[in-house]
């Protein structure tokens, strides 16, 4: 059975000054959501608790002798990092922290206030996987329950607070972005919280198509199709899109659509 992903945090902070970490670690005791504080001193320390921790949450300073707070995330891998906030001294390091997916930025010195804002930011971001999570599973668990080659029909999906239950017939074609992927519907994108390889697998695949590594199309979302170089083509959606056709998924196409290309 799919459990219910807990909603409180396990937290890990970074900082290899004792005072900066207590204060932090001292604010974070007092909220009822936080299930558990960790503390690690240097970056080293902080790659081994968080491969050896389940955290939800890092707060982590930036600039620590030997491995800085980039280095960890290098170290762990981006995709495989906690929710992270960046605490430093120095405004420089911004830039770099969100190229490194960071969830927010706190500059030394900052207010309870705007910790506390920091770690409503995580509870909110936390929550979101959660249900993304959750979602999936859920989806997961009726495809393999039911019929032979059974598919999902809905996505669950949560932004700015809102749930919605988006119909896939609805999606135009989806690419990969990182660790996730864009739902391209209507003109619009929705970021959704699963890998592209997660939805090849859990789509139509009679309506939902792989053209490309970083491409997903809707056959009926496809309006004309162009030969170019090599035996690759081009298509041409409905909502203007062009998304090239790989030799590789070439022959996935043509025996979906009955024909040679």
């Amino acid at each position: 059975m799919t459990s219910q992903p807990s909603e409180r945090l396990r937290v890990l902070v970074v900082d290899d000054e004792a005072p900066a970490r207590q204060r932090i670690v001292d604010l974070l005791k007092k909220d009822a959501q936080i299930e558990a504080v960790l503390e690690a001193g240097d970056g080293l320390a902080a790659v081994e608790a968080i491969e050896r921790e389940a955290l939800d949450l890092v707060f982590l300073d930036v600039q620590m002798p030997e491995l800085d707070g980039l280095g960890v995330i290098e170290a762990i891998g981006a995709e495989r990092m906690p929710l992270t906030i960046f605490v430093t001294a120095y405004d420089q390091h911004a830039i770099r922290a969100f190229e490194a997916n960071a969830l927010d930025y706190l500059l030394k010195p900052f207010s309870d206030e705007r910790l506390e804002a920091a770690v409503c930011r995580a509870k909110t971001r936390h929550l979101e996987r959660n249900m993304q999570a959750l979602g999936m599973g859920m989806l997961r668990m009726v495809a393999a329950a039911g019929p032979s080659g059974r598919s999902i029909d809905r996505l669950v999906v949560k932004s700015a607070g809102v749930t919605r239950f988006l119909r896939v017939v609805e999606i135009d074609w989806i690419e990969a972005a990182g660790v996730y992927a864009n739902l391209h519907v209507g003109g619009k994108e929705i970021l959704y919280r699963a890998s592209l390889n997660e939805l090849a697998e859990s789509l139509d695949a009679m309506r939902f198509i792989r053209v490309h590594r970083s491409a997903i199309v809707n056959i009926d979302s496809i309006l004309e199709l162009h030969s170019m170089s090599h035996g690759e083509f081009e298509l041409v959606l409905k909502d203007g899109h062009r998304s090239r056709v790989s030799r590789t998924y070439r022959a996935e196409l043509e025996k979906r659509l009955g024909q040679s290309l």
